[in-house]
């Protein structure tokens, strides 16, 4: 995409030179002017290896480039952000991102960085699969407007009518048994056994990127360093059967400062899928993150230029009890997964918890919210127990604490609260106290808490 202002301010500020000008070196001069790309991606740590000339192409022309996305959840996670980050970066630098989604690639399983085989798909569960993460990828990219708005491409439309003896024929013999066996994904997997089906997975995302290369012009594939071996097959694939050139560019593996894997809280997989992974949970991964990663990911996750960054991280450096950095981190990335409404939701029910809260507030969460907040509580499921005094729900319907005079005594220190509201000896449950008709929060001190659930 050429930006109209941009070509006019060079035209009018080199009008000695337009007549020995080609428009081409213009047009390289404008997108120059506008986004380094390679240079953006550096000083956020998001590039890890590229092949030659990629800067020279990125900065001359619109590049229409891609990265794939397989099937094998019915929601990305937080490990999927950096392919997206890049896909956004590359539309925000005037370039044209395509998503590949792998309706054929799903069926076989990337082998990378895996130890086992993945469990294979049907069909049905992979269209499935597909939706759900496509109507997510809406979130972070414009597949509406513009010269370069993002289009989505599934590889099982070319790949569904290629016989098996056909693409062997016309696609296995350009690459060799041992480039393939020379790339890291088949080699970490020689001594604890490879399938024939996964052995076979780069060649055939390496068909994608030539099919793409010859039938859309792509001249980019961008993913994770896991992903480079797969990459550049396709790359040697574009150079060996198309006689063309194609290029690579990577991201490194994001990994916590203390070695550990990025992407996983104590319940699992961290979901871009509000129903997996509440607005709530979401912001408080990143809330939690150690000021070593904030310092990175705050560059890697978020738009916030170069000077903003600076600024937070001498404001964190002053204090970092206020976790400054983790803060706007956490508000950053929940509004650009979510949206601002999500985020201040997520802000309130962190309140909740740890800060300032009534019973007005707990009861405005919706259940999802309300469960996230208070997961991992201790907890029991009641019947209807209006009616019934503090002493008898500390102590018999709960067991939250173990004697009724240490129930008393707590009463008396004016340490217990119910749903967040300081409560004496003379409190009796009525219906109005039930969160959402079936929620009752017991609470002794600041953070010892205990959940009754109506049956």
């Amino acid at each position: 995409m050429t930006n109209k202002i941009t070509l006019n301010r060079f035209r009018k500020s080199y009008v000695p030179m337009v007549s020995i000008l080609t428009f081409a070196q213009i047009l390289k001069m404008a997108f120059q002017a506008k986004y380094n790309l390679i240079e953006e991606l550096s000083w956020r740590g998001l590039l890890h290896d590229n092949t030659p000339d990629v800067e020279e192409l990125l900065n001359s022309e619109m590049v229409s480039g891609y990265a794939g996305f397989d099937p094998t959840a019915d929601s990305l996670h937080i490990g999927n952000m950096v392919p997206i980050m890049l896909l956004m970066h590359l539309q925000r630098a005037g370039h044209k991102p395509y998503v590949l989604v792998g309706g054929a690639t799903g069926m076989v399983g990337d082998p990378s960085g895996k130890r086992a085989e993945r469990q294979l798909l049907d069909i049905e569960t992979i269209n499935h699969n597909l939706n759900c993460q496509l109507n997510q990828l809406t979130q972070f990219l414009d597949f509406e407007t513009g010269e370069n708005k993002a289009e989505v491409v599934n590889n099982y439309d070319w790949f569904k009518d290629i016989g098996f003896l056909e693409f062997i024929r016309d696609v296995g013999k350009h690459i060799s048994i041992s480039y393939m066996l020379s790339k890291d994904s088949v080699k970490n997997r020689l001594e604890t056994g490879m399938s024939f089906t996964e052995f076979t997975y780069q060649l055939v995302q390496g068909y994608d990127f030539y099919w793409l290369w010859k039938n859309k012009n792509l001249k980019l594939q961008v993913g994770g360093s896991d992903q480079w071996g797969n990459i550049v097959t396709g790359t040697e694939l574009i150079r060996r059967k198309g006689g063309g050139e194609a290029h690579a560019l990577t991201a490194p593996l994001i990994t916590k400062a203390d070695g550990s894997k990025f992407g996983k809280s104590e319940g699992g997989n961290v979901w871009l899928d509000k129903e997996r992974t509440s607005p709530y949970s979401f912001y408080q991964f990143w809330l939690n993150t150690s000021d070593e990663d904030a310092e990175r990911f705050i560059k890697i996750f978020t738009f916030l230029s170069r000077e903003r960054i600076e600024e937070l991280v001498v404001s964190h450096n002053e204090a970092p009890h206020m976790r400054i950095l983790q803060k706007e981190l956490a508000k950053e990335i929940t509004i650009l997964t979510h949206s601002e409404e999500d985020y201040e939701t997520a802000v309130e029910a962190s309140n909740i918890l740890f800060g300032k809260a009534t019973s007005d507030s707990l009861k405005k969460l919706n259940e999802r919210d309300f469960l996230s907040i208070f997961d991992g509580v201790d907890q029991a499921e009641v019947g209807n127990l209006d009616g019934e005094g503090i002493v008898d729900l500390l102590v018999q319907h709960s067991g939250f604490l173990p004697s009724n005079g240490e129930a008393r005594r707590a009463l008396k220190e004016n340490s217990v609260s119910v749903n967040k509201e300081k409560v004496d000896d003379s409190f009796v449950l009525t219906a109005d106290d039930w969160i959402n008709d079936k929620y009752l929060l017991l609470q002794r001190g600041k953070k010892k808490y205990f959940l009754l659930i109506k049956k």
